[in-house]
């Protein structure tokens, strides 16, 4: 049987990501942090390495090993203390990623599936974001995303295959982070000043995000090449919240508030980059990934809202 190392595999996507690649026929390995770490899927061997950012004996967990499913990172820290965090954001991102394309190297694996961002690329559009775009990262995080691809990318030429996928933010159910704050400021009603918006996200459901994995780890027209992931629709700011509000069985509290004005209180309280997101337009083609390998996504925005509030509420 086909076996592949999923890194992260108790982790929001790593649970799903496993459990898709069961579906497909895969025995999943997954590492996991410590002993005591829980969500890891049935069936799925564990592995413990501990911190990746220190971690270099990948002998024994790539043993065997056809593929490889790298979702480890360091993300986005909300109250980072550090005033210069990119050190930090290499030494897991870029660091880990070379000492595990290294073991795989040794170990013969077929294909190295390697989960990057769109921040790699930039924070912002005016039109959707092609692989061809220029890559212009506009945070720590973002820079070693790009430098973590470009280690993927040059083992392409060592006889690995190699896959590099590049979502926006990821929802559905389970989900922490930025979008877990929005949900709860809609459902404790809280006014947010989003009315008059009119930018264009894309979002990923995770459900479509952990179907492109399974398919991009086999499909031979994926080998060394970068891909875009999104939801088929954008959606505005103004108009995610109606709809988490509807999904939640909730009234939408928006209030009118000039953007302008909300970006300057935003730099004023040195939260530019979360307004920024909120007011700013960020969307992705998908036709690459769509030609090459047939993958589209089988969820609707309204479909993975509706199963994200449902967890929501039961949890």
């Amino acid at each position: 049987m086909k076996r592949v190392l999923v890194t992260g595999a108790n982790g929001f996507v790593g649970r799903y990501a496993c459990k898709y690649l069961q579906a497909a026929g895969w025995q999943v390995r997954g590492t996991i942090r410590n002993q005591d770490s829980t969500g890891l899927p049935e069936s799925v061997e564990p592995l413990v390495i501990g911190d990746i950012a220190a971690f270099d004996h990948w002998e024994k967990a790539l043993k065997g090993v056809d593929a490889v499913v790298h979702l480890v990172a360091r993300t986005h820290v909300i109250h980072e203390k550090s005033t210069d965090p990119l050190p930090l954001y290499r030494k897991v991102n870029v660091d880990g990623t070379q000492r595990l394309i290294d073991g795989c190297r040794g170990a013969s694996v077929k294909r190295f599936l390697f989960v990057s961002s769109i921040k790699a690329v930039g924070e912002s559009s005016t039109t959707s974001l092609t692989e061809t775009d220029v890559c212009e990262p506009e945070d720590a995080y973002g820079v070693s995303k790009l430098e973590a691809e470009q280690i993927v990318a040059s083992a392409a030429a060592l006889s690995m295959e190699t896959v590099i996928l590049r979502p926006p933010l990821i929802y559905g159910p389970g989900v922490l982070g930025n979008f877990q704050r929005i949900l709860k400021a809609v459902d404790r009603g809280l006014p947010l000043p989003l009315r008059g918006t009119t930018n264009q996200r894309s979002l990923l459901y995770v459900e479509n995000f952990a179907a492109a994995i399974a398919v991009c780890l086999e499909h031979p027209a994926a080998a060394n090449q970068t891909f875009h992931l999104a939801d088929s629709e954008p959606v505005s700011s103004g108009d995610l919240v109606r709809q988490i509000s509807l999904a939640l069985g909730c009234k939408p509290r928006l209030v009118p508030f000039p953007v302008p004005l909300l970006r300057m209180l935003g730099t004023i309280a040195r939260k530019q980059d979360q307004v920024s997101r909120l007011v700013d337009s960020l969307t992705v083609s998908t036709s690459k990934i769509e030609h090459a390998t047939g993958w589209q996504p089988e969820f609707t925005l309204c479909q993975g809202l509706a199963a994200t509030a449902q967890h929501y509420r039961a949890a």
